[in-house]
């Protein structure tokens, strides 16, 4: 069984990486095949609805959110923050440097890579093309940003790891907010000292002033003037809906459907216009929630066959007693050069599953080993990884080599992981 567990993760990974199918279509038919292989013929059927129905929470919180979050960026809840903060930075490029900072992190919270990296860079990208600055500064910020809080309860990575361990989202991520917030702060010191090298290269550009906020800036300035229809209410209710989730006051995937309801009927009191909003978003919503259901297929059929107890006990086997306690260090340290190597849904669907048991076999908590891999492989091995979608769009917006990003933040994006980790040791988010 454990070699068939290996064959089946394997070919799915091959498939994936390979980009001969999709990701739904390995998901749904890549562990049927191996689950008829293995004998289990009239069981598959009750496996996989049993995988579904233990992602169905996840998929629902995910498909609402995005929902959510779309709706508040289109309604400009984001806007007065970011055009204060490029007026405030007016010209200084140290200033500009760290404004990208705080914007994406904050930008980031949509959970959705593509759309912050949409957002940060149409805002940024004339202010530092007209000083002169680096388009790779601007793309490595966004980057660092956008992979700190890309481990947020509604975002890719937490999302798939609460799939694989079938963990709520409080268990994964309360204990390491801590962390997510000290990586916050390195990439904000980070875009200091990136900042201070495009001040020392071309200088404070004071006298450029007025032409800074002409042409396609002039859009994003006029929102300070006047804060968006309803904003107070949207931002009263996002805080709200943040705060709750921490505090699990309800079910998140409750809270979401509830939080998206109130939005969208605050917001557009008229019927059309809800269809239209969520219409706008639905392309998102169905290729998120339908490979979130396809990922039960998998996991219900590697957790059903029990090929996934004896990949971890042939895994454990090859594993050293005196380095098994410490497997989550090694996780979140490798895990973010392991990125690279493995797609998002290849690491965390078939790659996870495996260390999580591996773990328990040496008496370390499933959830430890989920956390620890999203302190390296969520966070900063996300912004790198070519094997992520969004990347593309970051650079294709920023008209910069993937390359040359890498080698630009490689430095920079392990030192996110190495701080994160600390911090988690120290609070005992993974143990030592």
């Amino acid at each position: 069984m454990a070699i068939l567990g290996f064959l089946m993760i394997g070919t799915f990974l091959y498939l994936v990486m390979s980009k001969r199918v999709s990701v739904l279509i390995a998901f749904a038919l890549v562990p049927i095949i191996f689950a008829l292989i293995g004998g289990f013929g009239l069981e598959i059927g009750k496996m996989m609805l049993d995988g579904i129905v233990k992602v169905t929470p996840t998929g629902i919180m995910i498909g609402f959110s995005i929902l959510y979050f779309g709706l508040m960026i289109d309604r400009g809840l984001f806007d007065p923050m970011i055009s204060r903060l490029i007026r405030f930075a007016k010209g200084d490029p140290l200033k500009i440097v760290m404004a990208t900072a705080f914007i994406t992190l904050v930008v980031a919270l949509d959970g959705d890579g593509s759309a912050t990296f949409m957002i940060t860079v149409t805002a940024l990208l004339p202010i530092y093309k007209r000083l002169g600055m680096s388009s790779l500064t601007l793309a490595g910020v966004v980057a660092l940003g956008a992979g700190v809080m890309n481990i947020i309860p509604w975002g890719g990575p937490l999302a798939r790891a609460m799939v694989s361990l079938g963990a709520e989202s409080s268990e994964l991520f309360n204990p390491i907010i801590p962390a997510m917030l000290a990586g916050a702060v390195w990439v904000v010191f980070v875009s200091y000292i990136f900042g201070k090298k495009e001040r020392k290269r071309i200088g404070i550009i004071s006298d450029k002033g007025d032409s800074i906020e002409s042409g396609e800036i002039a859009v994003t300035l006029e929102m300070s003037s006047s804060l968006p229809k309803l904003y107070w209410f949207n931002l009263i209710l996002t805080i709200s809906l943040i705060v709750a989730l921490i505090m699990e006051i309800i079910p998140v995937p409750v809270l979401f459907i509830v939080a998206f309801a109130i939005a969208l009927l605050v917001n557009f009191p008229d019927v059309k216009k809800q269809q239209e909003q969520i219409a706008s978003h639905a392309q998102s919503m169905v290729m998120v929630c339908t490979t979130i259901f396809a990922a039960g297929i998998f996991t219900g059929i590697l957790s059903g066959t029990k090929m996934i107890d004896a990949m971890a006990v042939s895994m454990v086997s090859a594993i050293p007693d005196w380095l098994g306690g410490h497997l989550p260090i090694l996780v979140a340290v490798a895990s973010m050069p392991l990125s690279l190597i493995f797609s998002p849904d290849a690491f965390y669907y078939g790659l996870l599953p495996v260390l999580s048991e591996a773990g328990a076999a040496f008496g370390v908590d499933p959830i430890e080993i989920g956390r620890a891999a999203l302190l390296g492989n969520g966070t900063t091995g996300f912004p790198l990884s070519p094997l992520n979608p969004s990347v593309f769009v970051l650079i294709g917006l920023c008209k910069v080599d993937l390359g040359d990003l890498q080698k630009r933040i490689f430095f920079w994006a392990f030192g996110s992981t190495i701080v994160m980790t600390i911090v988690a040791l120290l609070t005992g988010a993974i143990p030592l």
